[in-house]
């Protein structure tokens, strides 16, 4: 029996809400887990039949499976937008979820470069080859406009506005945003487009991709995460360097030098300005950070 609600709600998750495909695939894996764990360990078959109680049992039994308090709010969201879906379409007329609360997460402070990290980390950059050439404007384009790196690989050639100095960017459910890119990653994307891409044998489906491989198909993101972690190391940079780390330090150092925090969250793309938040939190961090290494009667 919830095979057919689970079915409705992929439906409703793709063509309602316009989620990212990973999204959807998250949130069908939770709500499956929890269909099993009724009809296998409370006897339920149907949604109406679940209680705050079977959800309460349900969160003991991740608890016992080792879930980390992220994974069980993960799973809580999922959830959540589960029966907020089955309320939508009259299957039920109350939401056992709305009395149900995740677990309180600690909020960790992001990693991210500082900016003689970032200089060191491009000068890492073999720029004899095409592919170097391709790496420079890549990483300067992810770092100058604070980009996700799913929105890096879907950049497309007819969505870059360089005479103004501006890309428009597809983001999570598909919504769109107009980027600042600066003069130097637009100077790298420049010369990738006139010296590197004309040379690059194309795929078809991939003609509006900016950032090509050697085959002439887009890049997936595994691929930008071993070519960032292949130049930290050259670099001699010990961090655990991953592409969002490049989004972080663009809205690290943006918020260090006294950026509007509604500017910047309007360029990384953030639903809600408490996510951009956290950059307020690390700047205190790193204010602290320099009154212990400077300030001779700071008290550590």
């Amino acid at each position: 029996m919830w095979e057919s609600y689970i079915r409705g709600f992929k439906a409703y998750l793709q063509l309602e809400r316009s989620l990212a495909a990973n999204t959807v695939d998250a949130y069908l894996h939770d709500v499956a887990l929890f269909a099993a764990y009724s009809s296998e360990q409370a006897g339920i078959s149907v949604p109406d039949e679940v209680t705050l109680t079977t959800l309460q049992g349900f969160l003991a039994y991740l608890n016992g499976l080792e879930f980390s308090q992220a994974s069980q709010s993960r799973v809580i969201s999922g959830l959540k937008s589960f029966f907020r879906y089955l309320l939508l379409e009259d299957i039920l007329h109350t939401d056992p979820t709305a009395l149900l609360e995740a677990p309180k997460l600690k909020r960790t402070l992001p990693d991210f470069l500082s900016i003689a990290e970032i200089e060191q980390l491009f000068s890492a950059i073999d720029h004899s080859t095409p592919e170097g050439q391709r790496n420079r404007a890549m990483l300067e384009t992810l770092y100058s406009c604070g980009l996700r790196v799913s929105e890096l690989v879907h950049l497309a050639v007819s969505n870059l506005f360089l005479d103004v100095g501006f890309v428009r960017v597809i983001g999570k459910g598909n919504k769109e945003r107009l980027v600042p890119i600066g003069s130097e990653a637009i100077k790298q994307v420049k010369l990738y487009k006139e010296q590197v891409r004309p040379h690059i044998n194309v795929k078809p489906g991939s003609e509006d991709v900016l950032f090509l491989n050697r085959r002439g198909s887009g890049l997936s993101r595994v691929m930008i995460f071993l070519i960032l972690k292949d130049l930290a190391a050259k670099a001699g940079i010990k961090k655990n360097i991953h592409p969002h780390v490049l989004r972080h330090s663009f809205a690290t150092h943006l918020v260090e030098a006294g950026a509007d925090l509604r500017a910047v969250q309007e360029m990384l793309g953030h639903k809600s300005i408490t996510t951009t938040e956290i950059y307020t939190h690390l700047d205190r961090h790193y204010l602290r950070q320099t009154l212990e290494k400077y300030h001779p009667r700071f008290s550590k």
